[in-house]
C-alpha cells in the first residue's frame, strides 16, 4: 500500500492532530485539532509535507493523478457535508488553497481563495446564493488572485500597482466612484473580462476553466512558493530547514462578502505587541480574509476596548467611530460573544496566546486558522510570565517559551524624552511593533537593501502597504511604515516577528512611488530625507531624534530571576572598560571572562608610549617604553577591578601582532614620526620589519610574552599591582590572568613562569598578596589535543572559540564572506560558523580538550570567550560538555542566561 498523502479534517473528526505538524504543517495541524475539540471549522483535507519534497523530485503528472486518486474520497466528503459539488456549474463547491510549514511563515507562500469558478459556476453560484453581486465579487477575486499567485500577473515596474488594481481602479474612475463595495454587478462583470484579458495579453495563457486543473495549479503553485525569494530569506532569517517543506490545506470556502450579516477578521488572544492580557483583533464587512491582513481597506477593531483606542491615536470623535468605525462587538454582539469564547477556549487548550483567523457568513462564524502569535520580544516575556502567574503554564515551560534572541529587542535604545517631546511631528499612525527608529526615507525593498548594503545607511521602508515582496527591505530597515493597513496587516505581523519597529496606517501619509515623495499637509519629504518612528504610540517625526538606553520592566527581571533559579552554566562577559562592565553586572554577569588590554593601548597618551616601545632597539628600551605604560595600564585595571567588586576578572595578556599598533600609510608615519620626535624612515623600517605574510598566524600572543617578556613583566604588575591597592580599600579583587594562543606545554610554562616570579617580588615590595589565577586561551587545535599537559600548568582554560574556527575550518572570519553565501547555498555549511558553533568540528575539540584537561587537573575550570558565548545553540552545547561558564557581550548577557536555563530543563527533560 502507498504512503498517506491526504489527511481529511471535517464535522468534527479529523485524520491528523496537534502533534503532527511536521507531517500536516501548522495549519494543518491545527485545523484538525479544532475539529476535535468542537471549534466549528470548513471541511477539507491536507496534503503532507512529504509531498512538497515529491513536487520537487518526481513526474508531476503521476504526482496529480496519485493525489487526486486520494483526495476524490475527501472532496466527496467536503461535497457532502456542503450540499454543494466541486466543479459543479449549478451549484459548486468553491475551496481555499493555502499554504502551511511547520513552522509558521505569514505572508511568505501563497493562498488562492474562491477556486472553482468559472463563466458557468458563477450564475449557478448566484442563483444559490440569490446574491448575484457577491458571486461576480468572488469571480473577480478569484480570477485576480489565481492570476497572479499561479499565472505570474505581476507588476513589470517595481514603480507600477499591481495590474489588478490598476484594471480596479480604471474601472472605478469611468464609473466616478472611489470604494470597490460601490461597483455595479455589471461593472464587476467587466472586471472579470479585463481580468481575463489582460492575463492573456501579459502572460500568453488562458485563465483555465475546468475545477480540477484550477485545483492543481493552485497546489503547484503552493508547494512552489516553498522556493520563492522571500520564503528562502524567511527561512534564512528564522532558521527554519529548507528540508521540512511545506503542507497544502484545501478547504471549503465560507464567504465574507455575501453581505452586511457578513464578515471576516483576525485576533489575537492576547496583545502581540505589548502582551498585554487583552482580546483584540480587526475585521471588515462583507470582505474576504486577504482585505484584512494584505492592508488595502483599514479595518475596524473587534472589541470596544480596542475601538475606543483607536478613535483617540487616530484622533476621531465618538460620533464618527460610533458611526462609521464601529467594534464588532458593537455591530455583531452575538458572533463576538461566540469569537471571545471560542479564542479563550482555544488559548486555554493550547496554553499559548494565539494568532486567529476567522469569518462570519450569514450569521455564523466559522474559524480558518489558529497558531501561536507571533510577537514581540517585550511581549513575549510579559505573555510568558503572565501565563506562568495565571498557572496556564509552569515556571519551565514559561522559560522554554523564550525565543533568547528576542530578549536583545528589550535592550534596544529607546527616543530621548525630552529631545522626542521638541521633535517636530509628521503624523500619526498605529503603533504596529513597538521601538524606536531613524532612517533615511526609502520607498522599495530592493534600493532599501542596496542602501544598507553598499553605503550602510540606515532606512525606514515606507510602503502604502507592505507585502511579501518587501522582506527583503524589511529584513535591513531600521523601522516600517505604512499609510494602510491596521494592527493585523502583513506589515504589522511580519514587523512584530522580526522585532522591528513599526508604524501602520497612518492615512495622512500621500505617497507616490514615482515622484518618491510622502506629502503632509503640503509639506514634502522625499527619499533620503530622515524621518523617526515610534512604534510604541505611533508617532511620525522629521529628522533624527536622539535614542537613550531602554529602561527594563519588572516582568524582565522576574524572568531573569527564574532562568537563575534552573541553570548551572554561569555567564560572564567579554568587557574592557569599567562602563562595559557595569552594564554587563546590571544585566546579570557573574564576571569578566575576557578582558583585552590592546583595546586599552589606542587610548590617550598609551598609543604614544606603546609605540615607543615597539620602536625601542633592545631590552632596556622597551622596558623604559614600558614603565611608561605601567602606571597608565594600573589605572585601567582599577577602574575595571572597582567595578566588579567580588566578581572574578579575566584579563588576557597582549594577544595582537605589534604592526597593528603602527600606523600603515605614510602621512600617519609622519605624524607618529613627529610625535616622537624621530624621522619617517625609521618608522618606516620598523613598520616594514613587523610586516608580515600571515600575521594572524604570526608574531602574537604568547610568542610575544615568550619573546619580550618584559611585556608580560608589565601586564602582571599592572594588573596585580591594582589588585593589591583595592583590596587595601576592602575591595574584593578576584583576578585572572589569561595567556593567548598557546600551542605547546613550554609556552605557557615559560610565561606562567614569568607572571609567577613577577608576583613574588611584587608581593614583596608592597608587603601584601592577593590570591590569583593563571590560565590559557585555547585557541589553537593543537591545544585541544595536548590539554592534558597543558592543564597541569593551569588553573582554568578558556576556549577562544573565533580563533579556534578559523584554525579548525582554515577560514579567514575577515574574508568568508567571499564565499559563505555561495556555501550556504550549495548547503557546504548550514550557518556562518563564526556566528553559530560548529558542534561537530569545532565542538567536538572543545569537548575533547576539556576532558583531556581535567583528566590531569580535576578543579580545572572551562569556559569559552569567543562570539558564540551570547548565541544560543552554542551556550547549549557548553553545558552538555560540562563547561563552567560562558562569555559575551555586555547585551548578551540576558540571552546567554536564559539559553544556559533551557539548556539544564532541557537536560532535565531528556530532550
Amino acid at each position: 500500500m502507498s504512503k498517506k498523502r491526504v489527511y481529511f479534517f471535517g464535522n468534527g473528526t479529523a485524520e491528523g492532530k496537534a502533534d503532527m505538524r511536521m507531517l500536516l504543517g501548522g495549519k494543518g495541524a491545527n485545523l484538525a485539532e479544532m475539529n476535535l475539540i468542537g471549534v466549528p471549522v470548513p471541511p477539507g483535507f491536507t496534503i503532507t509535507t512529504e509531498v512538497c519534497q515529491e513536487y520537487y523530485n518526481l513526474d508531476r503528472d503521476i504526482l496529480r493523478k496519485e493525489i487526486f486518486q486520494e483526495a476524490e474520497a475527501h472532496i466527496a466528503k467536503m461535497e457532502e457535508l456542503t450540499g454543494s459539488k466541486f466543479g459543479s456549474s449549478e451549484n459548486p463547491l468553491l475551496v481555499s488553497v493555502r499554504s502551511g510549514a511547520p513552522a509558521s511563515m505569514p505572508g511568505m507562500m501563497d493562498t488562492i481563495l474562491n477556486l472553482g469558478l468559472n463563466d458557468q459556476a458563477v450564475e449557478g453560484l448566484a442563483t444559490r446564493s440569490g446574491n448575484a453581486r457577491f458571486a461576480w465579487d468572488s469571480y473577480r477575486r478569484f480570477v485576480q488572485m489565481y492570476g497572479d499567485v499561479v499565472l505570474g500577473m505581476k507588476p513589470l515596474d517595481k514603480k507600477e500597482i499591481d495590474p489588478f488594481e490598476k484594471i480596479i481602479e480604471e474601472i472605478k474612475k469611468e464609473r466616478g466612484v472611489t470604494m470597490d463595495n460601490e461597483l455595479t454587478l455589471e461593472d464587476l462583470k467587466e472586471l472579470v473580462h479585463r481580468f481575463r484579458v489582460a492575463v492573456k495579453e501579459q502572460t500568453g495563457k488562458d485563465f483555465p476553466t475546468d475545477a480540477y486543473d484550477q485545483l492543481w495549479g493552485a497546489i503547484g503553485a503552493v508547494f512552489g512558493s516553498w522556493m520563492n525569494e522571500r520564503a528562502i530569506l524567511y527561512r534564512q532569517m528564522m532558521s527554519i530547514p529548507e528540508e521540512w517543506g511545506t503542507a497544502v490545506n484545501v478547504q471549503a470556502m465560507v464567504f465574507g462578502n455575501m453581505g452586511d450579516n457578513s464578515a471576516t477578521g483576525v485576533c489575537f488572544s492576547r496583545n502581540s505587541a505589548t502582551g498585554e492580557n487583552l482580546f483584540n483583533g480587526e475585521y471588515l464587512i462583507n470582505a474576504q480574509g486577504e482585505d484584512v491582513v494584505a492592508g488595502i481597506r483599514t479595518p475596524q477593531e473587534i472589541t470596544k476596548e480596542g475601538s475606543y483606542r483607536w478613535a483617540k491615536l487616530a484622533g476621531v470623535t465618538e460620533e464618527y467611530r460610533a458611526s462609521e468605525m464601529p467594534s464588532l462587538e458593537e455591530t455583531m454582539p452575538e458572533m463576538y460573544k461566540e469569537l471571545f469564547d471560542i479564542q479563550r477556549k482555544l488559548e486555554v487548550h493550547y496554553r499559548d496566546m494565539q494568532d486567529m483567523e476567522f469569518t462570519i457568513q450569514n450569521g455564523k462564524l466559522w474559524f480558518l486558522q489558529t497558531r501561536s502569535g507571533k510577537r514581540t520580544g517585550k511581549a513575549m516575556v510579559k505573555i510568558a510570565m503572565d501565563m506562568l502567574h495565571e498557572g496556564l503554564i509552569s515556571e519551565e515551560e514559561a522559560i522554554l517559551r523564550i525565543d533568547p534572541n528576542k530578549l536583545d529587542e528589550l535592550l534596544h535604545p529607546v527616543f530621548d524624552k525630552v529631545a522626542e517631546a521638541k521633535a517636530v511631528e509628521i503624523a500619526r499612525g498605529l503603533p504596529a511593533s513597538p521601538g524606536a527608529a531613524s532612517g533615511k526615507v526609502c520607498f522599495f525593498a530592493e534600493d532599501a537593501a542596496r542602501m544598507h548594503n553598499e553605503r550602510g545607511d540606515k532606512v525606514i521602508l515606507v510602503r502604502n502597504e507592505t507585502s511579501p515582496e518587501d522582506l527583503a527591505g524589511m529584513q535591513v530597515a531600521e523601522g516600517i511604515l505604512t499609510a494602510k493597513g491596521g494592527m493585523t496587516s502583513h506589515a504589522a505581523v511580519v514587523a512584530r516577528g522580526m522585532g522591528k519597529c513599526c508604524v501602520s496606517g497612518a492615512g495622512a501619509l500621500e505617497i507616490d512611488y514615482k515622484a518618491g515623495t510622502i506629502t503632509v499637509d503640503g509639506r514634502v519629504y522625499r527619499e533620503g530625507d530622515f524621518i523617526s518612528i515610534n512604534g510604541s504610540t505611533g508617532l511620525i517625526y522629521e529628522g533624527e531624534v536622539p535614542t537613550q538606553a531602554a529602561v527594563l520592566d519588572e516582568d524582565f527581571q522576574k524572568l531573569m530571576e527564574l532562568s537563575d533559579k534552573y541553570t548551572r552554566l554561569s555567564v560572564r562577559t567579554n568587557a574592557d572598560t569599567p562602563h562595559d562592565a557595569e552594564v554587563a553586572l546590571s544585566f546579570g554577569a557573574t564576571g569578566i571572562g575576557l578582558c583585552r588590554t590592546e583595546h586599552m593601548f589606542f587610548e590617550g597618551t598609551k598609543i604614544k608610549a606603546m609605540r615607543k616601545m615597539i620602536l625601542a632597539q633592545d631590552t632596556k628600551g622597551r622596558e623604559a617604553a614600558l614603565e611608561e605604560l605601567l602606571p597608565l595600564q594600573k589605572q585601567d585595571f582599577l577602574g575595571i577591578f572597582r567595578a566588579m567588586n567580588g566578581h572574578p576578572v579575566t584579563v588576557r595578556l597582549l594577544d595582537p601582532p605589534l604592526h597593528e599598533f603602527l600606523p600603515q600609510d605614510k602621512k600617519g608615519q609622519e605624524e607618529m614620526a613627529t610625535e616622537l620626535g624621530i624621522s619617517a624612515g625609521e618608522v618606516a623600517a620598523r613598520v616594514n620589519s613587523l610586516h608580515e605574510v600571515n600575521p594572524m598566524l604570526g608574531h602574537r600572543g604568547c610568542r610575544l610574552g615568550n619573546t619580550y617578556p618584559e611585556i608580560t613583566v608589565m601586564q602582571t604588575r599592572a594588573i596585580l599591582g591594582a589588585a593589591i591597592e583595592l583590596s587595601k580599600e576592602g575591595v574584593k579583587v578576584m583576578p585572572e590572568i589569561m595567556v593567548p594562543l598557546v600551542g605547546t606545554v613550554k609556552e605557557l610554562e615559560l610565561q606562567r613562569q614569568v607572571i609567577d616570579e613577577t608576583a613574588q617580588k611584587l608581593f614583596a615590595e608592597n608587603g601584601a598578596s592577593v590570591d590569583y589565577k593563571v590560565g590559557t586561551m585555547i585557541e589553537i587545535p593543537r591545544a585541544t589535543l595536548v590539554a592534558d599537559k597543558i592543564a597541569k600548568h593551569a588553573e582554568f582554560f578558556s576556549f577562544g572559540t573565533n580563533d579556534l574556527t578559523q584554525m579548525t575550518f582554515g577560514y579567514s572570519r575577515d574574508d568568508i564572506n567571499g564565499f559563505l553565501p555561495e556555501y550556504l547555498k550549495k548547503k557546504i555549511v548550514t550557518v556562518d560558523p563564526f556566528q553559530v558553533l560548529d558542534q561537530e568540528g569545532v565542538g567536538q575539540l572543545v569537548e575533547r580538550g576539556t576532558q583531556l584537561g581535567r583528566s590531569t587537573n580535576s578543579s580545572l575550570k572551562v569556559g569559552i570567550c569567543g562570539e558564540h558565548g551570547g548565541e544560543p545553540s552554542s551556550v547549549k552545547f557548553c553545558h552538555r560538555v560540562g563547561l563552567n561558564y560562558v562569555s559575551c557581550s555586555p547585551f548578551r548577557v540576558p540571552i546567554a542566561r536564559v539559553a544556559a536555563a533551557q539548556a539544564a530543563i532541557e537536560e532535565k527533560k531528556g530532550k
